[in-house]
Parts: C-alpha cells; structure tokens; sequence
C-alpha cells in the first residue's frame, strides 16, 4: 500500500511538473538522482551521491541486502565521478532487484522505473552490480562498484542496542 501511494505521489509530482503551455518534454524537470532519490525514499541526505554513504553511516541503518524502498549507493567511477543513487523499488531474488532512479546513462534529467540491477559481486554483497541498458535490451557490459543500501530509519545507537538487550533479557526472565 505504501509503495503504491508513494509511487503515485511521484507520478502526480511528475505530472503536475509536466503541466503548462507549450510541449510536455519541454516543461519536465530534469531530475538529479540525489534529488529524487531523496524525494522518493524519505531519507534526508544532501549532497554528492558518493557523499551519502558517508552520511548515512552516521544517521541511518546501512548493509549489504537490499530492501524495497532503501537507497542504492554507487561508488564514483569512470565517468559516473559523483557516483549515484537510485531507489529499491522491487526486490526479484537475493541477486536481482529493480530500481528507481534518474539521470542515469541515455535518460538524462530523465527518471526510469523499475530498473533491473543485478550482483555480481563474487562474495554475493552487491558489492559489485550490472545494471540493465535500454539501447541494448540487456543487462549493460559495464561492472559498477556499489558502498551498499542506506534504510529509512535512524541508525541504531550503543544505547538503543543496551536498551534492546536489556528488555530481551527481562521478557525473557519473565516468563
């Protein structure tokens, strides 16, 4: 339900971008990918894509498994030298997912959906991803490095983690 509603929301976003005269094409926005990854996670975070990792460590949960609705984080490489991010829209199998991003490869300022990703990282950690390219029908031949997934929620502390263990403890001992 969530992700239905914010998926509308995105598409009346576009849509109300997308209203006055003249062509449609020429009145869209051109989107940024922190911009709207940001807008479409919830997760706050400003700056480079390459920087949201850094930033997320200190204020979010991070890992290595995708989540529908987490951040992808990818490293700056080649060409890509402020990295990106893109947003888990569908999660396939443990190797394979669909993203939600923009401003990515022939889209330019453009968002694409539902977006195929695949690991193919040897160790399984998404470390490593392909990503699928339109003008070839398939999966691209390019290998980008990925830091890994920002969650919305607020990174647990050593005193959240005490605080945690303590009420197992006592629910347990209770019984």
């Amino acid at each position: 339900m969530t992700k239905r509603f914010t998926a509308a929301v995105v598409a009346a976003s576009l849509g109300f971008f997308a209203v006055g005269s003249g062509p449609a094409a020429a009145d869209a926005p051109y989107w940024q990918c922190v911009t709207f990854a940001r807008m479409l996670s919830g997760i706050q975070i400003f700056g480079d894509a390459w920087t949201w990792w850094g930033q997320a460590t200190r204020k979010f949960r991070t890992g290595e498994r995708p989540e529908t609705g987490s951040v992808m984080v990818f490293r700056p490489v080649g060409r890509m030298t402020r990295g990106h991010v893109a947003v888990v829209s569908n999660i396939i199998t443990d190797r394979a997912i669909q993203i939600t991003h923009a401003n990515w490869g022939g889209s330019r300022g453009k968002v694409e959906e539902n977006v195929t990703v695949v690991d193919v990282s040897d160790a399984n950690d998404w470390s490593r991803v392909k990503v699928w390219y339109n003008p070839i029908n398939d999966l691209g031949t390019t290998v980008y490095p990925t830091y890994g997934f920002i969650y919305k929620g607020q990174a647990d502390t050593a005193a959240d983690a005490l605080q945690t263990a303590s009420t197992d403890t006592s629910e347990i001992a209770s019984r």
